[in-house]
C-alpha cells in the first residue's frame, strides 16, 4: 500500500512518515481533547491516535440547547463546534496531550476559506501536532462545514490551498450528505490531499410528538452510531474500488466492536476511529484494539495490512 509499511507488531504501521501503534484513533468531538479520559480512565498513550475536537481560529460558543438526542441505534448531535479556539488549544491543552506517547491529528474548521488557512497554518507552525484532519463536512453548523464539502470545485479549490501552507500531512473528513461520495474523494485526491476520512455524520432530525417540535434547538443535526455503519463501509468500499491503495483511507462511521471496525478494514481502510461509542463505553477503542489482535491471531495474519481492502479481492460465485 502507497506510503504505508508495517513495523514490528501485528498493528504498528508508519503512514505519511508518522509511526502508529496500532489503526485504532478516536474521532473528532467524541473523544473532546484526550485528557478527560488520560486523567480519569486509562493511559492514552495505548492509543493510535487522538483526533481532537474541532478548532476554529476564533473561541466559538456553538448551538444553543438543545444539542444532543438519542435515536434508534445512534445520536443526533447539533454541538456547532464549540470550542475555545486553536491559540487556547496550544498553549493550554496540546502541552498535557503532549506528554503522551500517541499521535495526535487536529481537525480544523473554519466559516469561510480564510479562516481555514489561518487555522491551519497556525497549526503548521505547532510543536506536537502530527497532522490535519479538515473538517468539510459537519451538518451543524450555519457557515463553514458542509458548504465546503459538498461542492467539489469549492473542495478542490480549499484543499489546493491549504497543501501550499502546511507541510504536515492533510486528511480531509468528508460529507455522506451528496449524491455520489466519489465526486468529492476525487476533487480531494486531484488536489493532492494526502488522505480520506470516510465518512462524518448525517443530517438528521427528530421531533417530541408531544409537543409537536423539533427536539434540537436547530432543528437538524448530525447522525451517529451504529446506525451509519453499512453506510460507511458502503463508502469506504467505493472509494477504495476507484482509488486502490493509492489513497489512504480513515474508516469512520458507527464502530463498536473489533468485528466493526473490520468491516471499515476489509472495504479498504487502513486505520478506524472510534466516535459515538465513546459515550457509553470509554473502553470501547481499548476492546477494538483488542479484538484486532484476537482475530489476526485467529485467521494467522502476521499484521492487520493483509486484511485491508481484502473484500474487493471476493467474487460472486
Amino acid at each position: 500500500m502507497k506510503q504505508v509499511k508495517n513495523l514490528d507488531t501485528s498493528l504498528s504501521f508508519e503512514l505519511f512518515g508518522i509511526k502508529f501503534k496500532n489503526p485504532v484513533w478516536t474521532a473528532s468531538g467524541c473523544f473532546s481533547y484526550g485528557l478527560e479520559v488520560a486523567e480519569n480512565l486509562y493511559d492514552i498513550s495505548k492509543l493510535g491516535a487522538v483526533v481532537v475536537k474541532g478548532l476554529s481560529y476564533k473561541p466559538r460558543a456553538g448551538n444553543p440547547p438543545q444539542r444532543i438526542v438519542e435515536t434508534p441505534c445512534g445520536m443526533l448531535n447539533s454541538i456547532g463546534l464549540q470550542n475555545p479556539g486553536v491559540e487556547y488549544f496550544a498553549k493550554n491543552i496540546l502541552p498535557k496531550l503532549r506528554e503522551y506517547d500517541t499521535v495526535i491529528i487536529a481537525n480544523v474548521f473554519g466559516e469561510d476559506e480564510e479562516e481555514y488557512l489561518k487555522v491551519a497554518e497556525f497549526l503548521d507552525k505547532t510543536d506536537g501536532v502530527h497532522a490535519l484532519e479538515l473538517n468539510v463536512s459537519c451538518p451543524n453548523v450555519k457557515k463553514g462545514g458542509i458548504a465546503f464539502g459538498s461542492d467539489p470545485d469549492t473542495l478542490y479549490s480549499l484543499v489546493s490551498k491549504l497543501k501550499q501552507i502546511t507541510s504536515k500531512p492533510l486528511l480531509v473528513k468528508l460529507s455522506p450528505n451528496i449524491t455520489n461520495i466519489l465526486d468529492t474523494a476525487t476533487a480531494c485526491v486531484e488536489a493532492k490531499a494526502d488522505g480520506l476520512v470516510l465518512i462524518n455524520t448525517l443530517l438528521g432530525m427528530a421531533i417530541d410528538v408531544e409537543k409537536e417540535e423539533p427536539i434540537l434547538a436547530m432543528k437538524t443535526g448530525g447522525l451517529s452510531g451504529p446506525a451509519i455503519l453499512p453506510i460507511a463501509v458502503r463508502m469506504i468500499y467505493q472509494v477504495y474500488e476507484k482509488y486502490g491503495a493509492s489513497v489512504p483511507i480513515i474508516g469512520v462511521g458507527g464502530i463498536t466492536t473489533a468485528e466493526d471496525a473490520l468491516q471499515h478494514i476489509l472495504a479498504g481502510a487502513v486505520a478506524v476511529q472510534i466516535g459515538t461509542a465513546n459515550f457509553y463505553d470509554p473502553y470501547a477503542p481499548l476492546k477494538v484494539i483488542e479484538g484486532l489482535e484476537k482475530h489476526l491471531e485467529r485467521k494467522g495474519y502476521k499484521h492487520f495490512l493483509e486484511v485491508v481492502g481484502k473484500a474487493h479481492k471476493l467474487k460472486l460465485k
